[in-house]
């Protein structure tokens, strides 16, 4: 009798969430996680497109292999911090994320590839090796830009996961 009663009890309790996560130390300020996921995809979309830009670079210009290899990471990173960092899921406004992310691409194109021109006017004979050391270089400043444009702008609605 004792189990049929706490049987109905617990088929009539609502269902519990989980209990919220407690974090600690500087973990405890939204920006210092999304900070933390967002170094994760963007070294993921480094590697990326740098292995893309080394394997362009020997058959195409400078400033093509840049766009080319900025372009596709640029899309992989915007899907991956929509849903890793800014833990956006599902498909609403998922267009106009990536419509916004394109903008931000642009600026980030701006920014390395102004880099690699101030790097051939400067020095019209630089290496592949010298290119790619001055797009990371110069893609840092292009990334703190991206979080700075994607938390503020794009994923506003998300800032305090």
């Amino acid at each position: 009798m004792e189990i049929a009663a706490e049987a109905t009890e617990l088929r009539s309790s609502p269902p519990r969430k989980p209990p919220k996560k407690r974090h600690r130390g500087v973990l405890k300020y939204p920006v210092v996680r999304q900070l933390v996921r967002f170094t994760g995809v963007g070294i993921v979309c480094t590697a990326s497109s740098l292995a893309l830009y080394a394997l362009l670079r020997p058959v195409i210009d400078p400033q093509l292999a840049n766009a080319v290899a900025l372009i596709v990471t640029s899309l992989m990173n915007t899907a991956l911090n929509r849903r890793l960092t800014f833990k956006i899921t599902g498909k609403k406004k998922r267009a106009k994320d990536h419509l916004s992310g394109a903008i931000v691409i642009g600026i980030a194109l701006i920014i390395t590839g102004g880099s690699l021109g101030l790097l051939h006017l400067f020095k019209p004979g630089a290496t592949v090796t010298e290119e790619l050391w001055t797009t990371t270089l110069s893609g840092f400043v292009a990334t703190a830009v991206r979080f700075t444009l994607l938390r503020h702008w794009i994923f506003r609605r998300a800032r305090h996961v």
